[in-house]
């Protein structure tokens, strides 16, 4: 696999949208687009990544999801797969999920503007439901309690609080962030699949009790 090809299905793994991993691209390179960079910052961009949890696919694995808005659905269903209400993160049952709460064919909610919306919507309300991610945004709120991945790690901490595992720790989410990442108030959006993507683990393990 090339290291574009790689950089792309990273991207899709960890649930990077495409600010956040032009983000990467530039602390790593200097630069925000793959096509301005040679081949070793390209696999520079690749050995981060790793660092950050991509594990690379078997050969043969299916050709990645298609269309303008896949990479917003797949970090959505990542993340429902890291709450521990999806058992199967496949992108063909992200396709089935949507087509069935939304009435939608799969062509049209990734590449529509509107049908798109009408899919994260109902992706993000079913979530809440059944997670009790809490996506409001306050006035006061701190930097980082407006990002997607901490409300959805907040989330995630909360579940196994009231499971046991961090209440017998005594770990609040701020240690627990502190330890998988970095301080809570320097966390930015390429930080939080790391700490999703442990507690994730973490959750499936509970779970599988």
């Amino acid at each position: 696999m090339s290291a574009t090809a790689a950089i792309h299905v990273a991207k899709k793994q960890l649930g990077l949208d495409d600010d956040t991993i032009r983000d990467v691209y530039e602390r790593v390179t200097g630069k925000r687009s793959l096509r301005d960079m040679s081949s070793v910052e390209q696999n520079n961009v690749v050995q981060e990544l790793r660092r950050g949890g991509f594990k690379p696919a078997s050969v043969g694995s299916r050709k990645r999801l298609e269309g303008k808005y896949a990479a917003k659905l797949q970090a959505l269903w990542i993340a429902a797969w890291n709450l521990g209400i999806v058992t199967n993160n496949d992108d063909r049952a992200l396709i089935a999920f949507v087509e069935r709460q939304t009435g939608l064919s799969h062509v049209r909610f990734l590449h529509d503007a509107g049908d798109a919306a009408k899919a994260i919507e109902a992706l993000k309300a079913w979530m809440t439901r059944e997670a009790g991610v809490d996506w409001a945004v306050t006035f006061e709120a701190a930097h980082w309690q407006r990002l997607p991945g901490a409300q959805v790690a907040l989330a995630q901490w909360q579940i196994l609080f009231k499971a046991g595992p961090m209440r017998e720790r005594g770990r609040d989410f701020r240690s627990i962030v502190a330890q998988l990442a970095k301080p809570l108030d320097q966390m930015v959006s390429e930080d939080w699949p790391v700490v999703m993507n442990a507690l994730g683990k973490q959750i499936r393990e509970v779970k599988a009790q």
